[in-house]
């Protein structure tokens, strides 16, 4: 008998593909959703104690296609859906969920919905948003936990999102040309806010949100096999997996954040380690580079060393001096500063960083003052150091990070 964690990864994978099915057949994006939504949940009450069916998308597609019918048929929806109900599909044709799926089951419309999803007329916030309840199956609570937000404010963020989408006529299709390049960037970059933000929660009393970047990395996943010779998709992934490797060393027994240099290698994930390696190393010589695939890059260097002694700084060094060329950012600045302070001595390092507080972007930043403050106690100069520790805790909205900073800053006198 198929366990609860097991029915509950096949729903999550059933889920953005019945969405997508479900959305070519009708059209209507908010109504769907919710259809689809109720089938997940019948599924999960059923499924249990009934087995699950011999094709699982077929039933799921049933259930929520009728589903669909039922919430047009309504009073409410009749008013507004008078069209939708006209060309609705009767219910005789969704009886017969071996044959829905036999027919459709190839037919996997997850790469259109993240594209959907991630429409250019939605903020990044709504995109993030409508992806994890779209795509990836996490409820409106779960997200609206992550991102510390009331589960109100974020229902109303998923559903302004979809109301955007359907004024804009988004349509459940895949992008064709230079368009389709410019928004596929912009679901990696989707993707990629989602797993930092799980990796690093930006506030809160926890460091990480697991439920985030685990997320992200299995639509990456998605994303890499369906695209599988996209080079930069291919790069994102193997920098999620790459970096969550140092996951289960990145906190102390009692939640608090320990450093890169100070962590416990054997702790990291050597499996997800040699997997991130291996993609990128099929990824790599293909072609052109591009700044997942040089972050991933970097983070081989960091996880192949076997101790911090032994990380290949000029080779990381080299790597985001590339990076700036390709993606410039102050973040990619402050981190070449540090990289080249382990190469050229801190107070090198400290020059460049003089140059990003003029940035208005990155001046009041507490990544920053936390940059200057580690450098500044490589050169020996505790007082300025305890100095600028102090400052980026108090300008950090993450408890585990202010933590960590003022105990850098006390060590230090």
């Amino acid at each position: 008998m198929t366990g609860p964690d097991e029915i509950e990864d096949l729903l999550r994978t059933c889920a953005p593909q019945v969405l997508g099915a479900l959305v070519r057949r009708y059209g209507d994006f908010d109504l769907c959703e919710d259809a689809v939504q109720e089938a997940l949940i019948a599924a999960a009450e059923q499924w249990p104690e009934q087995g699950v069916p011999a094709h699982p998308r077929g039933w799921l597609v049933t259930v929520a296609g009728r589903r669909y019918i039922d919430l047009v048929r309504s009073e409410a929806a009749r008013r507004r859906r008078e069209d939708t109900v006209a060309l609705a599909t009767p219910d005789a044709e969704l009886l017969a969920p071996a044959a829905d799926d036999a027919q459709g089951a190839d037919r996997d419309d997850s790469l259109p919905l993240l594209f959907l999803c991630c429409h250019p007329d939605l903020s990044p916030p709504s995109r993030i948003a409508l992806t994890l309840r779209a795509v990836g199956g996490l409820t409106t609570a779960q997200i609206a936990a992550a991102f510390l937000v009331p589960e109100s404010t974020m229902a109303q963020r998923i559903s302004r999102a979809k109301q955007t989408i359907k004024a804009a006529g988004g349509q459940l299709a895949l992008p064709e040309g230079e368009d389709r390049a410019a928004r596929l960037a912009e679901v990696r970059h989707v993707l990629y806010l989602v797993f930092n933000e799980g990796y690093t929660a930006s506030a809160g009393e926890e460091l990480t949100a697991p439920e985030l970047s685990t997320e992200a990395i299995r639509l990456a996943r998605l994303l890499h096999r369906l695209l599988p010779e996209d080079p930069e998709t291919a790069g994102l992934l193997a920098l999620m997996l790459l970096t969550d490797a140092r996951r289960p060393a990145r906190t102390g027994p009692h939640g608090e954040l320990v450093p890169l240099a100070e962590q416990d290698r054997g702790l990291w994930d050597a499996g997800l380690v040699a997997e991130g390696v291996e993609l990128l190393g099929r990824t790599l010589p293909r072609g052109r580079v591009g700044p997942y695939q040089l972050q991933a890059a970097i983070a081989a260097v960091h996880d192949e060393a076997a101790s911090a002694e032994a990380t290949d700084w000029p080779q990381i060094l080299a790597l985001y001096e590339l990076l700036e060329l390709t993606g410039p950012n102050p973040m990619v600045t402050l981190n070449r500063a540090v990289a080249v302070a382990m190469v050229h001595g801190p107070a090198a390092g400290l020059a460049l960083l003089d140059e990003l507080a003029g940035d208005r972007r990155t001046a009041r930043h507490h990544r920053l003052h936390a940059a200057r403050a580690h450098l500044l106690e490589l050169l020996g100069d505790k007082e300025a150091a305890s100095e600028a520790y102090r400052e980026a805790a108090r300008r950090t909205t993450s408890a585990p990070e202010r933590r960590h900073l003022t105990e850098r800053a006390r060590r230090l006198g």
